[in-house]
């Protein structure tokens, strides 16, 4: 008899461990779901989530039309001089690139065509792509960023233009 009490009360025992132990994995489970859920999320909104502008394309056209009415009309681009530049971090890589500009109004496209404000701009990009390292512009969205640290150095510069969108017609690392 003694023996069949405990057969019962290594069974119960061993009950409570396998108890413990599908707790213990369901515990694991969900909080394991709950990190990966919030990295995934966390990564979306930090490289993948946008938020619509304050301003909008349309909204600019028509401040533009008003202060200045002019008879020029058209997609306004200038096209760069060529950039080699070294990136920053190490191997050390070369960046060959060509900028286009594209910009909302006539009066944009003369203030970048300004020499002065040409050979700033100028010096902003090479100083943006000397800290960029490779693997920051190697992706598409490496890419995507750097347009829009571009566009945004440049609307730094110019008073009164507005870049509305960068193209690269020539983009090369070595």
């Amino acid at each position: 008899m003694s023996e069949a009490k405990k057969d019962g009360q290594a069974a119960a025992g061993s009950g409570k461990s396998v108890d413990i132990k599908k707790i213990l994995t369901l515990v694991f489970a969900v909080a394991n779901l709950g990190i990966g859920g919030f990295g995934l999320f966390m990564t979306y909104k930090g490289t993948m989530g946008w938020s619509n502008s304050k301003i909008t394309e349309e909204d600019l056209k028509r401040q533009i039309a008003s202060e200045a009415p002019t008879d020029i009309v058209g997609p306004f681009i200038y096209t760069m001089d060529k950039f080699t530049v070294n990136l920053g971090g190490e191997p050390k890589r070369m960046i060959r690139l060509e900028v286009n500009l594209e910009l909302l109004d006539h009066e944009g496209f003369e203030e970048i065509i300004n020499t002065e404000n040409r050979a700033r701009a100028r010096d902003r990009i090479v100083d943006l792509l000397n800290s960029k390292t490779f693997s920051d512009v190697e992706t598409l969205q490496g890419k995507l960023f750097l347009k829009e640290n571009i566009a945004f150095e440049i609307n730094q510069i110019l008073p009164r233009g507005s870049i509305k969108d960068i193209y690269f017609t020539e983009f090369v690392v070595q």
